[in-house]
């Protein structure tokens, strides 16, 4: 994947190690920044390209994997690797769960922290792109009226027409023009479109809407 506009956090109450990291990420194009703690990143404002951080599990005051549940209940969408000094496969299961990319035990190979990285930054370029999608699509289904936002709903349960029109007490003409209005705002052509539409913007069926 490009480097380019990609950032590589180190945080690591460990001198030796921050530098050592910075150093190599330095030597192979990644552009880095450095933190002795958790609460050093957590003041740092978030990175608005592919990101991802490499943590040490056990640090004076916030730890790792505190880190993690922070960021987890912030949104934060920085992918973490995590470095450790002992082996802990609870541990190691439980951030994996968690949505971590790696557990690295030290020491590591330059070859390992450089797979890992260029995963954590290729997911992180992903999950930029789906929420670019997810947003554009969003921005779609606003432009609709409460009614049109409606009758879509139950367009994308399966249901035709006439039977969207029953279910609304309105006549089937009225149905067929919502549906057309529909279409053309989203600016797609078929029921499949429609549907990774609103798939692509986090839409809830009308049955969960309903319950």
């Amino acid at each position: 994947m490009t480097r380019s506009g990609a950032l590589v956090f180190v945080i690591d109450d460990d001198r030796s190690m921050r530098k050592g990291v910075v150093r190599w990420l330095e030597s192979v194009g990644y552009e880095s920044e450095a933190f002795e703690s958790a609460a050093d990143f957590l003041a740092r404002l978030p990175h608005d390209g592919p990101c991802c951080a490499i943590v040490d599990v056990q640090m004076p005051g916030m730890d790792g994997v505190s880190l993690q549940e922070t960021l987890i209940k912030r949104r934060r969408e920085e992918q973490l690797i995590f470095l450790t000094g002992h082996g802990n496969v609870p541990m190691c299961a439980r951030v994996m769960k968690a949505g971590a990319v790696d557990f690295l035990q030290k020491p590591f190979t330059s070859e390992e922290l450089s797979k890992v990285v260029e995963r954590a930054l290729a997911r992180s370029l992903e999950q930029r792109r789906r929420a670019t999608e997810r947003d554009d699509a969003r921005r779609l289904l606003e432009s609709l009226t409460p009614r049109e936002f409606e009758v879509m709903q139950l367009l994308l349960t399966g249901m035709l027409n006439k039977q969207v029109a029953g279910e609304l007490g309105t006549a089937e003409r009225t149905i067929k023009a919502h549906r057309g209005r529909v279409m053309r705002k989203l600016g797609v052509t078929s029921l499949p479109d429609l549907l990774r539409l609103a798939q692509r913007a986090g839409v809830p069926s009308r049955d969960m809407v309903l319950n």
